[in-house]
């Protein structure tokens, strides 16, 4: 009897990956079965959506001063 091919396509499955949740840090399955992944619960995601939603991550930037002009200085005509 001849071994069993896979087809191109086909992939051996690996071991579904345990990862930390971004929400809570506990464990995480990192695996089509988890359809939170990379949160551990739905209860992790929409935390994580309302924490984007209401803008608590946000990349740190410094305003110009209220007197600066606008655009870019290096056209700007003075």
């Amino acid at each position: 009897m001849a071994p069993a091919r896979m087809s191109a396509t086909a992939q051996p499955s690996a071991p579904p990956r345990q990862v930390i949740c971004p929400a809570c840090h506990g464990p995480s399955l990192y695996s089509p079965q988890n359809p939170w992944r990379p949160f551990c619960s739905e209860r992790c995601k929409q935390m994580d959506l309302g924490a984007w939603a209401s803008e608590d991550f946000r990349v740190p930037a410094e305003a110009p001063p209220e007197d600066a002009t606008f655009g870019d200085p290096r056209t700007s005509i003075e």
